[in-house]
């Protein structure tokens, strides 16, 4: 058997601690999970997470793109089960919006994250979020599904609705009650997008 490439080991180490690190901001907070704990749980040492992610902020952020990229998986499949393009639109934001709903991603995502790396619209995933939003807000502009408003501001402006609505849910005491109130304002919101007929 041939043996394993430096880049190999280098990458086992990082799904290991990503692995550990994923577990216990999920279950313990960030501010509670040990370095200790978590490089043990991995079977690697604490110089292992220093020298693959600086620090335990840095294994943060690895967590956190690691999380977005499933959801933005997700979210795709939201916006592709949609019939048009429009419904795929909103289909997505709800499903963003829903997922504040679950343990992990409230935990991590939307609690521990911003309270550690910043406000989350500044993240770089967001900003090809927004590209995204931007370019199908510009095609239904174009189609005449949607008024003739700037794609940028109508993007920034859902993204950030769905954003703060996701904040909120995540934040509140009963958050299922939350996410009814959010999901009904954020349609008619979004609606207000939708062309007219005179």
């Amino acid at each position: 058997m041939v043996g394993r490439t430096r880049a190999q080991m280098v990458e086992e180490t990082r799904v290991k601690l990503i692995r550990a690190a994923r577990k216990a901001f999920a279950t313990k907070g960030y501010a509670a999970a040990s370095m200790d704990d978590l490089t043990a749980e991995a079977g690697l040492t604490r110089g292992a997470l220093y020298h693959n992610f600086g620090d335990k902020k840095g294994l943060l952020q690895a967590v956190i793109d690691q999380i977005d990229a499933e959801m933005v998986a997700r979210l795709r499949a939201a916006r592709d089960r949609a019939e048009t393009l429009w419904l795929g639109l909103i289909d997505e934001s709800i499903a963003y919006i829903e997922m504040a709903l679950e343990p992990e991603i409230q935990r991590i995502m939307l609690l521990d994250g911003p309270a550690v790396l910043g406000d989350p619209s500044q993240w770089p995933n967001q900003n090809a979020c927004l590209r995204t939003t931007t370019q199908t807000i510009q095609t239904l502009i174009d189609e005449g599904t949607v008024r003739p408003v700037d794609a940028e501001a109508a993007a920034r402006l859902l993204n950030g609705a769905a954003l703060n609505a996701s904040l909120w849910i995540a934040a509140a005491d009963d958050p299922h009650a939350v996410f009814a109130k959010a999901v009904e304002a954020f349609r008619h919101l979004a609606a207000g997008l939708l062309q007219t007929e005179d």
